[in-house]
């Protein structure tokens, strides 16, 4: 198996998906890549005050800056991707804003139009540790906001919402080193996209950003069939996860619970019923995230949970 490196510059880099990119890399299936990314708006230079101006790598994004797409040789609609996630390094500084743009949140919380609130980290790695400006740390807990594949729609997509069928901009925090994401493939090749480094989120990510950083992930690409579920699902080190995502909180929860009842009743060879049983006993559903105009909900397994 092969390693390759893929740095994040003006030429490897996108602000949308679309099946019609160039490949800026392509590979065999179970090589591993080093992807190194700007941060979700793509800064060239760091910030030195919160919320600073400063060169971005599009002048008018239309959405994330993503490393991508990454063409994986001999993929097929119907294949399944596996994408291990082997290492995550995030940079040395990162931001987080809130207010100041109309969400269902800030219009909830009456901040739709009131100055935005900017976070700015200094990240120690080494540490473990991010450091906001004003003495307030928070544990590193870094992973890719944006893990995903190119939807089979043909044009241009925004990177904003996730897709049930594409992943993206799913904004889980429990796909941290050590996991293995599983992506239905939708397009000849995979063409994947990576990106939205988070140095450390809450479920939900509330106020719309987390700490926003640069990030260096090591991934290793494969294609696998027989997965338990057709819909994008995940093994961390928290656990099992499957997914929802829909504009109607109801609907994404019950896709996510629908997925884990489904890989439970292969788990330990039972009918739904008594999956749904054992569930209600140990599965926990959060909300993902409630930033991207779709709802994200996740169902997750803990680890050793009933014995699997």
């Amino acid at each position: 198996m092969t390693r390759h490196r893929l740095d994040p510059t003006s030429e490897t880099t996108n602000d949308v998906y679309s099946r019609d990119h160039r490949p800026v890399l392509a590979v065999d299936a179970g090589d591993t890549v080093v992807v190194g990314s700007l941060d979700a708006s793509g800064h060239l230079e760091r910030q030195t005050v919160p919320g600073e101006a400063r060169p971005r790598l599009f002048a008018e994004a239309r959405g994330h800056a993503l490393t991508g797409p990454i063409a994986v040789r001999g993929a097929r609609p119907g294949q399944t991707l596996a994408v291990h996630i082997d290492a995550v390094l995030p940079g040395d500084w990162g931001w987080t804003v809130a207010g100041g743009r109309e969400t269902p949140v800030t219009a909830r919380l009456g901040l739709a139009h009131a100055a935005p609130a900017w976070l700015l980290w200094e990240i120690d790695a080494d540490a473990g540790v991010a450091v906001e400006s004003r003495g307030w740390q928070v544990p590193l807990a870094p992973f890719l906001g944006v893990t995903g594949v190119a939807p089979a729609e043909p044009g241009e997509h925004s990177t904003t919402p996730p897709r049930a069928a594409a992943g993206g901009n799913i904004d889980c925090r429990e796909l941290v080193a050590g996991s293995t994401l599983y992506l239905p493939v939708q397009v000849a090749d995979a063409l994947v996209y990576l990106g939205d480094g988070h140095a450390a989120q809450g479920d939900g990510e509330v106020g719309g950003t987390a700490i926003e950083c640069p990030m260096t992930t090591e991934v290793r690409l494969d294609l696998v069939d027989d997965r338990p579920v057709p819909s994008i699902h995940a093994e961390t080190p928290a656990g099992r996860i499957t997914f929802g995502f829909d504009a109607d909180l109801d609907v994404a929860t019950g896709d996510a619970l629908d997925a884990m009842v489904t890989w439970l009743a292969t788990l330990l060879d039972v009918d739904r019923a008594t999956a749904l049983a054992l569930s209600s006993a140990v599965v926990d559903l959060r909300v993902t995230q409630v930033a991207n105009q779709t709802w994200g909900v996740h169902a997750l397994l803990p680890t050793g949970a009933l014995g699997v």
